[in-house]
């Protein structure tokens, strides 16, 4: 069964969630293209480190960098640029991510519905005309991807793990099937799930730290914190900051 399918299976939920000792989590939700909150809120995070040292912490990125806001290759690229200066960095995948893959790889035909799903800006930061490759067939509309995106940036995206665990919490972009054992969850379900996870009572051994479903504020639950606060359209980016015991935020 693997160690965490026992920890799913036969344990209860701790009385209170915790990292592991000195250890501090900086989790950052759904940046979806805005460079501008993204280095914003970053600048904040460096200030808190330095008024509160710790011997080790994480910088965890819950997915979905790209799309719907206007700067999706300049995020990319400045991540690129700042994973050697972030500490422990921590790059999980999104939906967003995954569609992009996806198109590039196998599936020309998603084009029409990711452009219309938030890739059109995301083609657009890359000098792409999001309109002209509608018309054209899936195939040249891939290779126009190919040759305007980066490699070293696709290389990057498909680098990004799926989820994360650090202590008592576990990090994902969407959310996780309940009943399932971790190493058992689908990469649909870890990209994708909504309701079946956000409306669910089940108590589990971690947190779920997650994005993906949009909230005016972080949305606490007794088994799950949701920290997309909707960046590309509120202007607000929202980290949590998990120590011991603790948590508190810090937002753009």
């Amino acid at each position: 069964m693997g160690l965490f399918g026992k920890l799913f299976q036969g344990r209860s939920a701790p009385t209170a969630f915790s990292t592991p000792p000195n250890t501090r989590a900086y989790a950052i939700g759904d940046v979806h293209g805005r460079l501008d909150l993204l280095s914003e809120l970053l600048s904040k995070i460096d200030k808190d480190r330095q008024q509160r040292p710790t011997s080790r912490d994480y910088t965890i990125f819950l997915g979905d960098l790209i799309d719907r806001g206007p700067q999706s290759a300049e995020v990319i690229d400045y991540l690129l640029r700042a994973r050697s200066t972030l500490n422990q960095p921590i790059f999980l995948a999104g939906n967003h991510e995954e569609m992009l893959l996806r198109i590039l790889r196998n599936d020309g035909r998603q084009l029409a519905e990711w452009l219309n799903y938030g890739g059109r800006q995301c083609v657009e930061s890359y000098g792409i005309d999001a309109a002209a490759l509608l018309h054209i067939s899936p195939e040249a509309a891939q290779q126009r991807l190919r040759a305007a995106i980066p490699a070293a940036h696709l290389e990057f995206i498909a680098s990004f793990a799926d989820s994360f665990r650090l202590g008592d919490y576990l990090f994902v972009h969407a959310g996780i099937r309940p009943g399932i054992a971790v190493e058992e969850q689908t990469i649909a379900d870890l990209h994708w799930i909504r309701e079946d996870f956000l409306d669910s009572p089940a108590r589990y051994p971690f947190m779920v730290i997650h994005g993906h479903t949009i909230s005016s504020g972080p949305d606490e639950q007794h088994n799950r914190i949701g920290i997309d606060t909707g960046a590309y359209s509120s202007g607000i980016l929202t980290a949590l900051c998990l120590e011991g015991t603790e948590r508190r935020y810090i937002t753009t």
